[in-house]
């Protein structure tokens, strides 16, 4: 039995030229990274030939239409199968979906997918500030597509006036909260959008062997920047906290930590043993935890060698922590003083068939 554990799928909607292939090709410049793509349509998508080779393993097509209009997932799970069997060390998927896909339908499409060996991990819904109120969102309500995103990239920004910018990304976050108050909206001047917000990432090397044609080119566009008076928008960087857990928690703290958890983290993400609603440490049972926008993701393993294990704890990512974001983790991570009640442990478990 495999102990790989399901990789995170993130789809990247907008209507036609929000600005999504740029956004996608920022994300995949991201050092480190190993990501898959399935794009919609090659012809809609100018993925760099040299990025493609260096860090992505494979981008793969839909055919036969939008992908949102597939009947059921089974289409998408072929391809994102495709991608997990060639590369075992992926990151993300990155899905770039069609300027006429209804984000709604394809959010359903990728929770209701059967593969084990990928998990939902958000929807980006790009959206370009010149155009997008006198466009798609130029009627009284606000449109549908903003409810199923986990987060509205505003793209374009870099066009406005500050005090324009401002009233602008205003009204996109009033907009959005009018469908969908978790969605977090955040500024991605240039397609610029801080990947600790989507990605986790190790900063490999490159395998001995390979060319690395990826980072090949991040060296020439610095070289080139600099060369072209360095003239640049960059993105609004993402804050961390994070709280290591010494000792088996209490499952109804973690509970009530991922039923509410803090609505300035976008992503809240760790691996968490849990004591048993029974004494001694063969009751305790590991949990590994990854929340997007309130959606939690929650998977259980054996609890092994705490000599062997690496540590343990969550870490909450957003744009705006709130102050008492660390408090509410080291909370949840108090150690057990006994065994968990079952009402606690019911909890957790509720939540985990939920993931499933």
């Amino acid at each position: 039995m495999s102990s790989r554990r399901p990789v995170p799928v993130i789809a990247v909607s907008g209507y036609l030229g929000a600005g999504k292939t740029t956004l996608l090709n920022h994300l995949l410049r991201t050092r480190g990274a190993s990501l898959g793509v399935i794009i919609n349509d090659f012809g809609d998508i100018n993925v760099d030939a040299a990025l493609v080779a260096g860090e992505v393993d494979e981008p793969v097509g839909i055919s036969g239409g939008c992908l949102c209009c597939l009947p059921d997932a089974g289409g998408i799970d072929a391809s994102l199968a495709r991608l997990v069997r060639a590369r075992a060390d992926l990151d993300a998927i990155i899905i770039e979906a069609s300027g006429v896909a209804e984000p709604e339908n394809l959010a359903r499409l990728l929770r209701s997918s059967a593969s084990r060996s990928t998990r939902f991990a958000g929807l980006i819904e790009v959206v370009d500030a010149l155009h997008e109120s006198t466009t798609i969102d130029a009627g009284s309500e606000p449109p549908a597509r903003y409810a199923a995103a986990t987060l509205v990239a505003v793209t374009q920004t870099e066009h406005l006036e500050p005090a324009d910018r401002d009233t602008e990304m205003a009204r996109v976050r009033e907009r959005v909260a009018a469908r969908n108050r978790r969605a977090h909206v955040v500024e991605a001047p240039g397609g610029r959008l801080d990947p600790l917000l989507v990605l986790d990432v190790a900063q490999r090397p490159t395998p001995p062997g390979e060319l690395p044609l990826a980072e090949l080119v991040r060296e020439a566009r610095a070289e080139q920047h600099e060369h072209h008076g360095g003239h640049h928008h960059d993105h609004v960087h993402a804050r961390s906290a994070g709280v290591p857990a010494g000792a088996p928690v209490d499952a109804g703290r973690l509970a009530d930590l991922l039923e509410t958890p803090p609505a300035s983290a976008y992503r809240l993400k760790g691996t968490v043993d849990v004591a048993g609603p029974a004494a001694g440490e063969h009751r305790v049972r590991r949990y590994v935890v990854n929340a997007v926008a309130g959606r939690v993701h929650l998977t259980a393993e054996p609890a092994a060698s705490p000599v062997s294990d690496p540590p343990t704890g969550l870490v909450a990512i957003g744009t705006a922590l709130a102050d008492d974001v660390e408090d509410r983790l080291a909370d949840a991570l108090a150690p057990a003083a006994a065994p968990s009640a079952a009402a606690g442990t019911a909890r957790l478990e509720r939540l985990r068939r939920r993931s499933a």
